[in-house]
């Protein structure tokens, strides 16, 4: 990275979207063998603009661009998250209202942006390990949007409704998606253009 004479950064390394299987650090290195991005990713020298859990899956965002990692994850910039959650129970649309309203955690109340009941997604993928279904326990799906990024936060309000989530995915980040992608794989966008989209996203 360098500074140019306005004082912009600049970076030859392109932001990488990444599809994260589940049980995938979100990190390069792990002193007890568990698998990280450096299964995946080649690129050297970036990192995550945000993180995802170990146990959820999908869209996460790798750059060398600090100014970049910093407006995509800090709160200020209020960036969106859209997950598909799989969660244990028969969703009502009194729960749906809840994650709307506004549940309490135990680090302060949040409120989903947006919160419907889906299908289960088409380009679905089989998670490996597979989940442990209930006998006689439903399940249903719900696509969930958020502005903030606190840990294990959309597990923490679906378990706030009544609804404990089974599998998450994260399918979106700001304007980004995984459009696409399977477990593992990854595209890039050149830096410039990756600001550009930011700029028309509003963020």
């Amino acid at each position: 990275m360098v500074i140019t004479a306005k004082g912009v950064h600049c970076t030859d390394m392109p932001l990488v979207l990444l599809n994260k299987p589940c049980g995938v650090l979100s990190q390069f290195r792990d002193d007890t063998g568990r698998s990280t991005l450096a299964d995946f990713v080649n690129q050297k020298n970036v990192y995550p603009a945000g993180r995802l859990d170990r146990d959820s899956e999908g869209l996460l965002l790798l750059t060398d661009d600090g100014r970049l990692q910093a407006r995509i994850s800090q709160p200020k910039s209020k960036t969106t998250k859209t997950y598909w959650a799989q969660v244990e129970g028969d969703a009502q649309d009194s729960q749906l209202g809840e994650l709307r309203q506004g549940v309490t955690l135990k680090d302060g109340p949040t409120a989903a942006l947006a919160v419907t009941r889906i299908e289960p997604p088409e380009e679905l993928w089989p998670r490996d390990p597979p989940i442990r279904h209930r006998l006689n326990v439903p399940d249903c799906w719900l696509q969930i949007t958020i502005d903030e990024g606190r840990n294990r936060q959309v597990r923490r309000m679906t378990a706030a409704a009544g609804l404990p989530t089974l599998r998450l995915i994260r399918f979106s980040i700001g304007p980004w998606s995984l459009d696409g992608l399977t477990p593992g794989e990854s595209r890039e966008i050149e830096t410039e253009e990756a600001w550009a989209q930011l700029r028309a996203a509003g963020i």
